[in-house]
């Protein structure tokens, strides 16, 4: 494994980590779900860099318009969530409440 290889998984697994170990906040959760994704983009892009083909060059931009869209799905569930609990704890959310 060379040592680009080693940081991008290591960045990745950290957002994990931190999804998997730190939710108290629904902020939180999404800053590593960002994380995540930046590591895959980076991943990815420099993955399509070492193969020189130009089929696969459209798959990093893809992968970061889908991170926008994930970001901002999540961000307005975070104000709806403020706005109607009061706080983001994910502890204070009940899914069985109506």
């Amino acid at each position: 494994m060379t040592p680009t290889h080693f940081v991008f998984s290591s960045m990745f697994m950290l957002g994990l980590a931190g999804l998997a170990f730190h939710r108290t906040h629904l902020l939180s959760a999404l800053l590593c779900l960002e994380g995540m994704m930046l590591s895959l983009f980076i991943a990815l892009s420099l993955w399509t860099l070492q193969l020189n083909s130009i089929s696969f060059s459209a798959s990093p931009m893809l992968l970061l318009a889908f991170s926008a869209c994930e970001a901002s799905a999540g961000l307005a569930l975070l104000v709806a969530t403020a706005r109607t609990h009061g706080t983001d704890r994910l502890q204070s959310l009940n899914l069985l409440q109506c």
